[in-house]
């Protein structure tokens, strides 16, 4: 029997979300955009059913997911599955839509025009948290931050939030919006699991501080957490951006403590690997992407793992300083 699903604010805001948030990347037509691992409609629709059943109201997509199937497919269910007054529902704006100019990043243009076309796909008047897909380096964050709060304003979007940028671009962008009288960002999307630490530096002490919510991608480290480090899959074989996250001498190690300690417990390694990431301080809720029924169900299962402190510290001792990845 599935564990029940715990709730909890997002950030300083009163929003609930579950502590675990479906990630919709792998939702989208395999012959749209460049991600062939992806599920069509039809292999879709029973994640989306079951996350609904299993009391994930937190689904999260993106505008570029499949070139907007994954959008597309998000909404359908929602309106088959999930109640829109319960499901808090996320979508990101930055990435090229189409050729040409204005067809991507953060000026005023691209989110206006982006917000409207996401709502079309969506099938909804709203999206509950709008986020930038990354920092626009051609646009200035002030032009930015106003279009965001002038979506707000509109009733398009109930909140906003970003993604993997440094620590000071997010602090800049928060000073930004206080100074102005700007809608503030209210969550993180970073790049955080125990092959990647390197957020806890600054950005995770930063959303602390300012009481930010934080919804970590890739929790698994896109599987490498799951399975033995020289096993491959179909989405690994492919995955060129994924491959430039991992392969560090030390991932080794960790993927052998979490193997271990899972085996200790009776439990599956991403039961442990998702216990360790929902248990750090400040983590409102990671985010799990599913193509097999199992991954829902282990995400859900590993909210009731406690790990000891002895647990803690064996999974995260063989962890090295690694350079900024995910976004530079």
């Amino acid at each position: 029997m599935s564990a029940e699903m715990q709730y909890v604010k997002l950030g300083r805001t009163g929003l609930e979300v579950s502590r675990i948030c479906l990630g919709c990347m792998s939702f989208g037509e395999p012959d749209r955009g460049n991600h062939e691992w992806t599920l069509g409609e039809d292999a879709s629709k029973p994640f989306l059913r079951r996350a609904a059943e299993l009391g994930i109201n937190f689904w999260d997509t993106a505008n570029v997911y499949s070139d907007g199937s994954s959008e597309e497919i998000v909404g359908r269910a929602l309106k088959e599955y999930g109640r829109r007054d319960e499901i808090v529902l996320a979508t990101k704006v930055n990435g090229r839509m189409h050729e040409g100019p204005n067809g991507q990043g953060l000026s005023r243009k691209h989110i206006f025009a982006q917000i409207d076309a996401s709502l079309t796909r969506l099938g909804t008047d709203y999206v509950d948290l709008y986020q930038i897909h990354r920092w626009d380096y051609g646009t200035p964050i002030e032009e930015t931050l106003e279009a965001l709060h002038d979506v707000v304003q509109a009733g398009k979007v109930r909140y906003i939030g970003a993604s993997s940028m440094h620590a000071w671009q997010f602090s800049q962008a928060l000073y930004l919006a206080d100074l102005h009288g700007w809608t503030r960002f209210v969550s993180m999307q970073n790049h955080y699991n125990l092959l990647y630490r390197e957020e806890e530096r600054e950005m995770l002490p930063l959303c602390d501080d300012q009481q930010i919510g934080v919804i970590p991608w890739s929790p698994l480290a896109r599987g490498r957490l799951t399975r033995d480090i020289d096993d491959t899959t179909s989405r690994s074989e492919t995955d060129q951006f994924g491959r430039t996250l991992y392969g560090d001498d030390a991932d080794r190690a960790v993927v052998e403590a979490v193997a271990s300690i899972a085996e200790a417990r009776g439990v599956s390694r991403a039961q442990i690997a998702m216990a360790w990431v929902a248990g750090r301080p400040g983590i409102t809720a990671p985010i799990v992407g599913a193509t097999k029924m199992h991954h829902l169900e282990e995400a859900v299962a590993a909210l009731d793992v406690e790990l000891t402190s002895d647990e803690v510290e064996r999974l995260e001792a063989p962890y090295r300083p690694r350079p900024v990845v995910g976004f530079v």
